[in-house]
């Protein structure tokens, strides 16, 4: 009997051991998983200021266009002034 006894405890030991480490590689899991969305949203927002606005095709209406979207984003405080001057003059072929 005791030797029963003795084998009912060690698998409960490991049992209990094997649950606490599963249960800290999933919290750790989980958190890197959070971090990598946040991460994630941080560049989606910052990747229209990253992006060059298209180059103006044909007529003066798509310089136009250009130059309204830019200033929304400006408006917006997705660009900075220095990178809107920037886009500008890259659309404006200064």
């Amino acid at each position: 009997m005791p030797g029963l006894l003795r084998g009912m405890a060690r698998t409960a030991v490991i049992a209990g051991t094997a649950t606490a480490v599963s249960n800290r590689v999933s919290k750790r899991q989980g958190e890197r998983w959070q971090e990598q969305e946040q991460q994630a949203a941080v560049q989606a927002q910052t990747a229209p200021a990253q992006m060059e606005p298209a180059p103006a095709q044909g007529g003066g209406n798509s310089t136009i266009d250009q130059l309204k979207e830019l200033g929304e984003l400006k408006a917006q405080g997705i660009l900075t002034e220095e990178e809107f001057a920037a886009q500008k003059a890259k659309i404006l072929g200064n």
